[in-house]
């Protein structure tokens, strides 16, 4: 089974009808070459990519447009197009006034899974004070948040916010609550590893942009940047697939991880079982304390 924790349905058929939110959704997320995508299609690409489950992230810059790119509604409402492919996660902006009370409702009313944030294009910094009020819903309600981490392609981005060393304040003051870095934080793949051995209610993705192809992509980012027994040995517990979709094709990104070496045991961490856990907030008991396996 293979879990993607990092799915971007803006583009999904069932929630482009406007013509003009789609065109925003091509230039607000710099794609552009693709159509749209029945969810035929997408569950085509998930059976060739050998994918189960996929996070849907919502995306939410209400501050630039005064709507959200990718709602809570839209998010919901694939869900229930799709209940057992699709897990939802709300987004907020931050920056808007009612930012809690709409998280809340995302959470309690349309019982989304977890919360998506993307600092370096709604312009935080995860340990800004302001943040605090949305961190207290998530644990609260138990939910996780994934944070877009690393380098971001879309326009208006400064890669400071996303910034793995960022994350490591949070991380400390709030340690029941389950964050992931996308990307493995990329180009930063050290400072993440760092975060990561330290903190163990972080985890990451293992989606990163990829410059020739993505199992040359990964074979650098994962064998020489940082060893491969990095995580196969101390991080296996803490790294979930994720492929970045619609910018990455999963079916490569899925070929890539099976090309990285790992033991089976650790690719069924990363696979599915990790993103149970991060979901969840469950963990084997026999796993429990678990650092470093030789």
């Amino acid at each position: 089974m293979l879990i993607d924790v990092d799915v971007h349905p803006d583009f999904y058929e069932p929630i482009n009808t406007d013509e003009l939110v789609e065109q925003l959704r091509h230039d607000e997320v710099n794609i552009h070459l693709n159509g749209t995508a029945s969810l035929n299609h997408v569950e085509n690409q998930m059976r060739l990519a050998g994918i189960e489950k996929m996070f849907l992230l919502g995306r939410d810059y209400s501050m630039e447009h005064g709507y959200p790119l990718v709602s809570n509604d839209d998010i919901k409402k694939l869900v229930d197009m799709k209940p057992n492919r699709f897990i939802g996660f709300a987004s907020v902006d931050p920056y808007v006034e009612n930012s809690a009370e709409k998280l809340k409702f995302a959470f309690e009313t349309l019982g989304l899974s977890g919360l998506a944030l993307y600092p370096s294009r709604q312009h935080f910094y995860p340990g800004d004070k302001k943040m605090d009020i949305l961190y207290d819903v998530c644990e609260m309600n138990n939910r996780p948040i994934i944070f877009h981490s690393g380098l971001s392609w879309e326009p208006n981005t400064l890669s400071k916010f996303g910034h793995p060393l960022e994350f490591e304040e949070l991380a400390n003051k709030r340690p029941n609550l389950r964050i992931c870095l996308t990307q493995f934080g990329w180009p930063w793949l050290r400072e993440t590893a760092m975060i990561l051995v330290k903190h163990r209610n972080v985890f990451t993705s293992m989606g990163s942009l990829y410059f020739d192809n993505a199992k040359e992509f990964f074979s650098q980012c994962f064998t020489k940047e940082i060893p491969v027994t990095w995580i196969d040995r101390s991080l296996r517990h803490q790294v979930m697939f994720g492929s970045g979709n619609p910018r990455f094709e999963q079916i490569r990104m899925a070929e890539a991880l099976n090309s990285l070496g790992f033991r089976e045991s650790t690719l069924e961490l990363i696979k599915w079982r990790n993103a149970e856990n991060f979901l969840n907030g469950l963990e084997e008991e026999s796993l429990r304390g678990e650092h470093f396996v030789y």
